[in-house]
């Protein structure tokens, strides 16, 4: 098991893409915290899942990502009762499609303030304890929209080119101290937030569903197929290992070729 005697902070993770990754490095015997939101009966059967994968202890918690005081508490309660986080996950997001005249101003700021500052403010807690320890893994979920733009999409896009220049400037720091840094960036993964902002797409575009998902979502994909969550899952996986040392600063690309045009 590669990761035993690992400590993983993977946030958004009971569901989609968070989810999968946590399933990973459980089944690699990493002990875990994690976050998000949805229904306490299925949390806490996901959570006891995790526990029996890894045989190592997995602790739930709600933290907010919009709130900084949250999510303090969360990384010191993590250091508590497991250790500070030797891998950092920052996968929780949030979205929402309309045009930049009618954005609402509170949907700008809390996707700015969830999807942008929420992994400047894990990251600025969990690195000291890496670089004491002369390792550690920080990644990012970042997106296509890191690279590219998509019309009525100002916030999300505006919050993934910034997590994009985040993690380039942490691996900086942190280039000395066995720290990596990276960012994942998916194209269409099915997964909730994709799913959930299909309706906003077709009031935005005036689409039927099937439009959206066709000649809206795959059309950005050569591949014409949604990534799976399995596959971000496993690069995320490499990104821990030694294999990955010397890997970071990387804006890491898995869109079915979506930004190779």
């Amino acid at each position: 098991m590669k990761l035993q005697g690992k400590t993983a902070l993977v946030t958004g993770s009971t569901s989609g893409i968070g989810l999968a990754v946590a399933r990973a490095f459980a089944f690699e015997g990493a002990s875990l915290m994690i976050n998000g939101f949805g229904d306490a009966a299925e949390i806490e059967a996901i959570r006891q899942e995790l526990e029996t994968s890894s045989g190592s202890q997995v602790l739930y918690d709600n933290a907010d990502l919009g709130d900084a005081g949250a999510i303090e508490a969360m990384v010191k309660r993590c250091a508590h009762e497991l250790r500070s986080p030797d891998i950092l996950v920052n996968n929780a997001g949030i979205q929402f499609v309309s045009p930049v005249e009618s954005f609402p101003v509170d949907k700008w700021e809390a996707i700015l303030r969830i999807n942008l500052s929420g992994v400047f403010h894990t990251t600025r807690l969990c690195i000291p304890a890496m670089r004491e320890r002369g390792w550690g893994r920080i990644i990012n979920t970042a997106s296509a929209h890191s690279l590219i733009a998509s019309p009525n999409k100002s916030a999300y896009v505006a919050a993934k080119h910034g997590v994009a220049g985040f993690t380039k400037t942490v691996a900086l720091e942190a280039a000395r101290d066995g720290v990596t840094v990276n960012c994942i960036s998916p194209g269409y993964v099915w997964t909730p937030l994709v799913e959930n902002q299909i309706p906003d797409t077709m009031r935005a575009r005036n689409l039927t569903r099937e439009q959206v998902m066709n000649d809206v979502l795959l059309a950005a994909q050569p591949t014409k197929r949604f990534v799976s969550v399995d596959e971000v899952a496993s690069l995320a996986l490499y990104l821990t290992s030694d294999g990955a040392a010397s890997i970071t600063g990387a804006n890491l690309s898995m869109d079915g070729g979506w930004t190779a045009a």
